[in-house]
């Protein structure tokens, strides 16, 4: 493993082993047991998204494991002039010991990885969202003790939070199960390895697909990006709602999960995301243990 720039690229190994990792450095932050693996390096930040979660984990995360983070939007770069990626990727691979980007296109990501020589973790792109599923995978595991024999379902955009939990959801055995309208389905690329791996159920009906499910996410029916498309997408969305009918089709233990912000009364209730809060509060909260693991994992070694 050598970048996180994508799910598809990870082995169901290398997942559990990052999940592993992340557990440990967990029990050591809240025990107290210093664990600075990244003493003396320096993680460079491109911001071309907004962020809360994802800028505050990684500045954390790298402060506790005794490195440095460093804040680079992209209106301070030359890379939001016009500077082609690959020479910001070379350039800042003589200077840095790892990048995290969040940004629009997928490409720009495979581009720094290809054109650097350090590495590249994917903080958010239009295409997926990497180190949120991996949270997500994290939390579900300590709330039901592992995968096996669980059914995850997806309601909402297939949008590149479906794509992620699509992929990670099925590479660590649970069986996985999405609803959404036919204009707003997930990537190709997903689904096709998605029907190649079986256990995968795609419909446009929300109450068909969570049937019998284990855990449910649900996420925000405008991205960034998406805001001229609010009103249009509140139309198409209308039915694809967690609420008590939703989670009447579910087991009775079934955990709910968002990737925050919500927007309550939209694609999630305020009565089931205040049910749910302390179960979606450890998933925002395991973003930061499980990016350290991805931190340590590609940067202690370099």
């Amino acid at each position: 493993m050598k970048h996180l720039l994508k799910m598809l690229d990870l082995s169901s190994e290398e997942i559990i082993d990052l999940l592993n990792l992340a557990d440990q450095l967990k029990y050591e932050r809240k025990h107290n047991i210093p664990h600075p693996h990244l003493q003396g390096k320096t993680l460079g930040m491109i911001f071309q998204k907004a962020s809360t979660r994802t800028r505050v984990s990684f500045e954390t995360g790298m402060v506790q494991l005794g490195g440095y983070p460093l804040f680079l939007s992209s209106n301070d770069l030359q890379i939001g002039r016009g500077e082609p990626v690959q020479d910001t990727a070379r350039v800042l691979s003589r200077y840095l010991d790892g990048i995290m980007i969040r940004t629009f296109a997928q490409q720009e990501v495979e581009d720094l990885a290809a054109y650097g020589s350090i590495p590249i973790i994917n903080g958010l792109t239009d295409f997926c969202h990497p180190c949120q599923v991996l949270a997500d995978l994290m939390t579900i595991r300590e709330y039901k003790g592992g995968f096996s024999g669980l059914k995850m379902c997806y309601i909402g955009d297939g949008n590149n939070m479906a794509n992620s939990l699509i992929v990670g959801g099925l590479k660590v055995g649970m069986e996985v199960s999405i609803a959404c309208p036919n204009d707003y389905q997930p990537d190709r690329k997903v689904l096709d390895f998605a029907e190649q791996n079986g256990g995968f159920m795609m419909t446009d009906s929300p109450i068909a697909a969570a049937e019998n499910a284990d855990i449910i996410f649900t996420d925000v029916w405008a991205s960034m990006g998406q805001e001229s498309e609010a009103e249009k997408r509140k139309i198409a969305f209308r039915g694809y709602q967690v609420n008590d009918e939703l989670l009447g089709a579910a087991h009775s233990d079934c955990m709910v999960q968002h990737c925050l912000p919500a927007h309550r009364g939209e694609e999630i209730t305020e009565k089931v995301f205040e049910a749910h809060a302390n179960e979606i509060f450890d998933e925002a909260e395991n973003r930061l243990h499980a990016q350290k693991a991805v931190l340590v994992k590609l940067m202690a070694n370099q």
